[in-house]
């Protein structure tokens, strides 16, 4: 059997699973291409190392090639369609720890908001309004940047204050409540959208000529509202600020209040992560990083609980 073929039968299998798969097939796809489509027992150690290996890239790209490539392997092996898998020993550097979100403050925010403009002017494909619309979305309604980019026109429900999100991250659609400022924060784009493509199913976010949205587009367009914004922080590109922080602060941001007003977290965690989309508490405690504040707040709550009813 040819890598090409292999390779097909695997994507169709994993997609069967209900996984995406879409970033993986690209992956195994350049890989059939590095190893000039050989046959699956000619593929060799070396021939997997230099594809690993191939290009300025850092160390955490070159592991989940290899785990994708691992994987791939595994499945042959367990099939009988190889013998042994050809998975050569590769050591890892450590400097790739994983990197910790930042929650952004309110003044943070409001900075983000501020430089809209600047950041959209010039030869930018996106303009202020989108930008900074797109931005209060990621953060009010706690979606991740793709969901965003996704939503068509009528995914938004003005009058119920709704919104569908479809093909998420584990093929799944939610109905997400957004809060009545959101609603009329988003109702100007809506209205416009839909008066200039005629119906409801198109993309809701543009750019200036009409197409959607992309993830590379918005990614660049971020990154220099971040510096428009003045934010930064120590430590390499990897370590700065991004959009899918947003998400990571508005999970934070609501707990904090949730804390502050006495509510019963036990009752209500459950509740955000179905509201993020998530499987289960698992993904939801990832985006609850201990920032000081969080952190006084449930150190507060402790304290309330340990002294107990107090009697007169």
């Amino acid at each position: 059997m040819r890598t090409s073929e292999a390779v097909s039968d695997y994507v169709v299998h994993n997609r069967a699973l209900g996984k995406r798969y879409v970033n993986q097939a690209t992956l195994l796809a350049a890989f059939t291409r590095s190893v000039g489509d050989a046959a699956l027992h000619r593929i060799t150690p070396a021939k997997i190392k230099a594809f690993v290996n191939h290009g300025e890239v850092r160390d955490i790209n070159k592991r989940i090639r290899y785990r994708v490539l691992a994987r791939f392997f595994i499945h042959l092996v367990v099939r009988g369609r190889l013998k042994t898998s050809p998975m050569p020993n590769m050591a890892w550097k450590r400097s790739d720890a994983p990197r910790t979100p930042h929650i952004y403050s309110e003044y943070e925010l409001k900075s983000l908001l501020a430089a809209a403009p600047a950041a959209t002017r010039g030869r930018s494909h996106i303009d202020a309004d989108t930008l900074r619309t797109y931005i209060l979305l990621l953060y009010g309604a706690g979606l991740r940047r793709a969901e965003g980019l996704r939503l068509m026109i009528d995914d938004v429900d003005l009058v119920q204050s709704l919104i569908h999100v479809r093909e998420t991250k584990f093929f799944k659609t939610r109905i997400v409540p957004i809060s009545a400022n959101l609603t009329t924060i988003l109702k100007p784009i809506v209205l416009k959208r839909r008066r200039d493509a005629g119906n409801g199913a198109a993309a809701l976010f543009v750019t200036r000529d009409g197409s959607p949205v992309s993830i590379g587009a918005i990614k660049t367009t971020f990154k220099r509202l971040r510096r428009h914004a003045g934010l930064e922080r120590k430590g390499d590109a990897r370590n700065q600020p991004r959009l899918h922080d947003l998400r990571h602060s508005a999970a934070v941001h609501r707990v904090i209040a949730w804390y502050r007003s006495g509510a019963d977290l036990n009752d209500l965690l459950p509740k955000l992560a179905t509201y993020l989309g998530h499987k289960d508490l698992s993904g939801t405690q990832h985006y609850l990083t201990m920032t000081e504040e969080l952190l006084a707040e449930a150190s507060h709550r402790f304290e309330a609980f340990a002294r107990g009813p107090r009697h007169g």
